[in-house]
């Protein structure tokens, strides 16, 4: 079953490659926003669903790692990888200082904290018109070369590869790291913090790694907006995005990575092809309204139908051959004796 799992996951990903082909310009730029938006959703989904801290305020790392980049694209640093370090830095670090803010609260309290901290960042870049241009945003043209001796990325089709190869890059990193000890922990974490406190392990330390670690996505996603579209503002970063984004990880299904992307997917796509009509408002709260009540744990959540049948064919299927029961000392002895015993046996009394 894993395996098939493995065989989908590769020929979605040759799909999503052929679609900088295949598609217009219009398709392919809509796709890079929604890898973009969903690493940022990945984010959400990691602090929410997996260590058990809701989160409105995942565009206030997602804004310093833009600024961050917009400005070293000013100063002609046009490396993709020194951007995307130095976004994810900067994202790290912010989450690394608004840390104890967070973690050491629980449940709605940590939604307005992280509220709070998303729109006083939004409001600063506002206002730092020094550094940022206020609300006029900060224009950063150039073009980018993902690595040393790499063409730089000068078409729509080249951007969107580069999106989705770091996309998928760090994704696949983050479920091996979520499948691995660390992931169990962070999950123990969430479903028993008194008990996991109470048995030694340091729970603050648990949930500041995974902040971080969060932090330092949304900073790359913000690094990323840089390269598809050369311009950041303080809207990038505000009230309307960040519902965007949990919305977007409750229709996939908040403890799922995965989950996360396709529930961009959605979100976005809805948005940009009903903009136009003005209905898009109106069709985002229904899509959200129809996922509560039909799906109530997303497409891929925990206790998702999807998850449940995975689970259901996994049980279902024969367990491997096993060593027969060792014997227990004395009985070859008594088999022995038995058979000496029993009647033609050869033996004499």
């Amino acid at each position: 079953m894993r395996f098939l799992w493995y065989l989908v996951t590769a020929a979605l990903l040759a799909l999503l490659v052929s679609f900088a082909w295949t598609l217009n310009e219009f398709a392919t730029e809509m796709l890079t926003r929604i890898l973009i938006i969903g690493l940022l959703a990945v984010s959400v989904a990691l602090l929410t669903g997996v260590a058990g801290l809701p989160t409105l305020g995942q565009t206030a790392p997602y804004l310093v790692g833009a600024y961050t980049t917009a400005i070293l694209v000013q100063h002609d640093v046009d490396l993709g990888i020194v951007q995307l370090l130095a976004a994810a830095a900067a994202g790290a670090l912010f989450a690394l200082l608004t840390a104890p803010l967070v973690v050491y609260a629980r449940g709605v309290v940590v939604l307005m904290i992280t509220l709070a901290l998303g729109e006083l960042t939004s409001t600063i870049a506002g206002r730092w018109k020094s550094v940022t241009h206020g609300t006029d945003g900060l224009i950063a043209l150039g073009t980018v070369t993902p690595l040393p001796g790499l063409a730089a990325l000068k078409t729509d089709d080249s951007v969107y590869l580069y999106t989705l190869a770091v996309v998928a890059i760090l994704v696949g990193l983050l479920l091996l790291v979520l499948r691995s000890p660390a992931g169990a922990l962070l999950r123990a974490t969430r479903d028993d913090a008194r008990r996991m406190r109470a048995s030694g392990h340091p729970v603050g330390g648990y949930l500041t790694g995974a902040y971080v670690g969060a932090g330092a996505l949304a900073g790359v996603a913000g690094a990323l907006l840089i390269t598809s579209q050369s311009y950041v503002s303080p809207g990038d970063g505000g009230f309307d995005v960040a519902a965007l984004i949990l919305l977007a990880v409750v229709i996939g299904g908040a403890t799922s990575m995965i989950g996360a992307l396709i529930g961009a997917g959605l979100v976005v796509a809805t948005r940009d092809w009903l903009a136009d009509a003005g209905h898009a408002p109106l069709f985002l709260g229904l899509l959200f309204i129809v996922c509560v009540y039909v799906l109530p744990n997303g497409l891929l959540g925990e206790h998702a139908p999807l998850n449940a049948l995975f689970r259901r064919r996994r049980r279902a299927a024969p367990p491997p051959p096993s060593a027969p029961p060792p014997t227990a000392p004395g009985t070859a002895l008594s088999g022995a004796a038995s058979t000496a015993d029993a009647p033609g046996s050869g033996v004499a009394r």
